[in-house]
């Protein structure tokens, strides 16, 4: 049974970082994926925020782009998300989404405030 797995949320106050990682257990083509991160806020519908397909190449929300960064390890079944310059807006829980097979990580909260 293929789970995802995700950590690194949390509280902090704007202008401050946050590393979220996704692992991946139970599967042999993680590699092969396209991985993203996706976020909802409350009264919000569910958004992109990043994404990376198997070859590495990578496309972010024009809302984070500059701040963000998203990467992979592939012998770790890891991606990651690397949050910087965090705003207030940026509150959300963040969803990691397993493209090929279709799955969403159980969702973890980060909460930007001061």
């Amino acid at each position: 049974q293929v789970k995802l797995v995700e950590s690194g949320g949390g509280l902090v106050q704007p202008g401050g970082s946050l590393r979220l990682s996704c692992a991946v257990s139970g599967s042999s083509i993680f590699s092969s994926s396209t991985m993203a991160w996706y976020r909802q806020a409350p009264a919000k519908e569910r958004e992109l925020v990043a994404a990376i397909t198997s070859g590495g190449s990578t496309n972010y929300a024009d809302s984070v782009k500059g701040r963000f960064t998203i990467s992979r390890d592939s012998a770790k079944n890891t991606v990651y998300l690397q949050m910087n310059s965090l705003k207030p807006e940026d509150t959300a829980v963040y969803y990691c989404r397993y493209a090929v097979l279709a799955l969403w990580g159980q969702g973890t909260q980060v909460t930007v405030s001061s």
